[in-house]
């Protein structure tokens, strides 16, 4: 009996994308170690949002957002404003909770494929 093909449903896509954010991630993870950060906690959930990476090097406290994307404009249009304050929101609140007094900043990393693109200092917070 020969076997149909199923058109892929909503959720089976929306596993595979999960799984790549995912796989992103580690990679976004290995990438800042090899640079010497140390990561203090990844897929960070909060009341106030979440953060993919939570990182420290020296004195300063980061906060990474990973996009997998295809292209850079892609991921860099996927960075909302109010995404953007939710972000900053959270590390705020794992610097309170860790008692952290120093600088603060927010990153990006675009991972198409197998590259990394990292933007340090990608956004201000007001």
């Amino acid at each position: 009996m020969p076997r149909t093909r199923r058109a892929p449903d909503k959720q089976s896509s929306r596993k595979r994308a999960e799984k790549a954010g995912r796989r992103a991630e580690i990679l976004c993870a290995l990438f800042l170690r090899l640079k010497g950060y140390r990561i203090l906690a990844t897929r960070y959930k909060s009341p106030v949002g979440e953060i993919d990476i939570i990182a420290r090097r020296g004195k300063v406290l980061i906060g990474v957002e990973v996009k997998n994307r295809p292209d850079r404009d892609t991921a860099l249009y996927a960075l909302r404003p109010d995404q953007q304050n939710r972000i900053a929101r959270t590390l705020a609140a794992y610097a309170g909770r860790i008692g952290h007094h120093g600088d603060m900043r927010f990153d990006l990393m675009i991972v198409r494929g197998i590259r990394v693109e990292h933007l340090s200092n990608a956004w201000h917070v007001s």
